[in-house]
Order: structure tokens, then sequence, then C-alpha cells
């Protein structure tokens, strides 16, 4: 069996640096090992107000500066597959069909939904409520056997594999793989913000100096790097002493995960020394790290009509592989006569 790899991301505005050490680095390494499908989940980003995701021509255009940002990346749209989610049906269509599998206890044990409607969860739409099911057709539809996903999505994978052994239980059938889950492919790092290390890096922050974006200048990052909450003590000579330090403990693990160093690596070379020595190194190896990927990313901007393009033949080909999956679960339901 192909051994395939599903994952998405959502086009709400640039991506950051979390999200390329916590997801986009290893959707590139994975390219070297499986066969690779990578969405850009739109239908996913309209489940909250408009107000949020900005109406259609913001959602045309995060569409495509995601696009961008995984070939900019490295991910190779000859070789894998990237495309948007609404351009191929089948996602949409297999929803339902699973909305009739799903139990609503398993939907009212996701934590997701009620950190994301928070208080007003009344006012919270369908979508919202349902976006785990949907997942787990964009999942589903391409049989794929590993989802790379961070800790807070593993719930999600593991309804998707519920609502696959239910289905094929239910209709004796064997049309869909019961997926398994990559924690970030083993080595991806959680990043969080350069205000607050007990907060992830979000592009929902309203502080644009608690991330550092894919866009961001040379002169920027270094900016943000030297303004980055941190605390008075020098750095430890060991990971545990960092227990309690969150903005140290993050601003270590990114210069681990940027570098490809441990964190007892990192610290073996600056231990005793404080953040005004240990900030510029860190911003030298953001610099380094995210110049090339600014560069191509401005270059790809220029051809948004290319990038149209890539995404339209990414459709075809996912609906090529998705095609004969949906048709055989719609039979499985309803066979022909």
């Amino acid at each position: 069996m192909t051994t395939r790899v599903f994952s998405g991301v959502q086009p709400t505005g640039n991506l950051h640096l979390g999200n390329y050490l916590g997801a986009i680095v290893n959707f590139v390494k994975l390219q070297a090992s499986h066969e690779c499908i990578y969405c850009v989940v739109d239908l996913h980003a309209i489940t909250v107000p408009v107000a949020v995701w900005g109406g259609p021509d913001e959602l045309r255009r995060n569409t495509r500066e995601v696009t961008a940002a995984f070939i900019a990346a490295g991910i190779d749209p000859k070789k894998h597959i990237i495309f948007n989610q609404s351009q191929v049906a089948g996602h949409a269509e297999l929803t339902w069909v699973f909305n009739c599998v799903a139990r609503l206890g398993w939907l009212n044990r996701m934590t997701q939904f009620k950190e994301k409607a928070g208080k007003d969860r009344e006012n919270a739409s369908i979508g919202l409520y349902d976006y785990p099911v949907l997942m787990a057709s964009d999942i589903l539809v391409y049989r794929a056997t590993h989802v790379p996903v961070g800790e807070d999505q593993k719930q999600h994978i593991e309804l998707t594999r519920d609502i696959a052994l239910k289905f094929n239980a239910d209709y004796d059938t064997d049309v869909f793989v019961v997926p398994e889950p990559f924690i970030g492919g083993g080595t991806a790092a959680r990043v969080m913000s350069l205000r607050d290390g007990q907060s992830k890096m979000s592009k929902s922050d309203p502080s644009d100096m608690s991330r550092i974006q894919l866009t961001d200048s040379d002169d920027v990052i270094g900016q943000k790097i030297r303004k980055a909450k941190t605390d008075a003590e020098p750095l430890p000579d060991n990971g545990e002493a960092l227990d309690g330090r969150p903005e140290a403990r993050n601003l270590v693990g990114i210069y681990a995960a940027v570098t490809g160093e441990s964190v007892e690596q990192v610290l073996a070379r600056f231990a005793g020394q404080g953040f005004g020595a240990f900030k510029p190194a860190v911003a030298d190896a953001l610099i380094a790290l995210i110049a090339p990927i600014r560069r191509r990313l401005e270059e790809l901007r220029q051809d948004p009509q290319e990038l149209d393009r890539i995404l339209a033949e990414g459709a075809s080909r996912a609906s090529e592989i998705g095609a004969p999956v949906l048709a055989k679960a719609k039979s499985a339901v309803a066979p022909t006569q």
C-alpha cells in the first residue's frame, strides 16, 4: 500500500516561524520518503465570522500566500500535490456522509471547539462545531496513511480513526484507511510567543512583536529578537534548569530547531551567558533561515496566475486520487441497482 501523507494549513494571513518549525519544515522532509498531499484548507477558514477571515478577496490572497510559502520553503508541486480544499468537491460531499456516521458524543468531547467558541458557544457556527468531521474527510478521501499534526490536533486524528473504523464496520467494507498521526513527524518545535513564553506563537495575537513572520526583513527579525521577553538569569548548563523560565526555554528551543542542535548542545555552548550575548546568535540563525525563503516568496508573489495554475493542477491530481474513494463510499452506503 502506498505510504501517503496528508496535511493542511489554513489561509489566515502570513505564515510565521511557528508554522514553519512546527509543520512546514517536516512537510518538506517527508517528501523524501512519502507521497505527499498538502492542502490549503480554505473551507476550514470560513468556519469563523467573515470579519475574522476577511472575505473572498482576502481568502484568495491568503490562499496564494500559503501556496507560495509551501513552495518557497521547499515543497515541490511537481513531485507532490499542493491544492486548495474548495476546488475538490469530494471533501464537502464526504463530510455529509461522515456526519451520518460520527456520533454527537464524539464531537461534544472535542476540546478545540470549546476553546475556539469560548463563552459565546451558542453563536458559534455549525461549521466550527463540525470542523473535525470535515478534517476527517480531508484525510480519508485520499486514503492517507499518515498525518503530521501538532499535539493540539491529535484528538481530531483520533476522531478520524473512529469515523473510518465505524464506517468500515457499518458498511462491511475496507474503503477507508485508518491513518496514523505523526506528532510533528518526530522533530517539530513548539514555538511560543516572543512576548509570552506560555502562549503559542499565533497569527491572532494583536502584537506583531510576538511572532517572526516569514516575510520579515533581516532588520525586523533582529529587532523582534532583541525585544523578545526574557529574564535576568544567565543560561543554565542543562535543560531541566529551564523549568519555570518559559521565555528562556522558548528562545533556546527556537535556536536549537533552527540550527539542528539539541537543547543540551545549545546550553553547553552558551551556559553562563546572558541574553545580551545569546539573542544576537538567535537573530543571526533566524535571518540565515528566513532570508532565502523570503526572497523566494517575493518572486512567487509576482506571478499570482502561476500560483493559481499550480493550485488548479494540484486539485485535478487530488481529484484523481479522491474520486474513486468517494465513489466506493457512496456505493457502500447506497449501492447502485
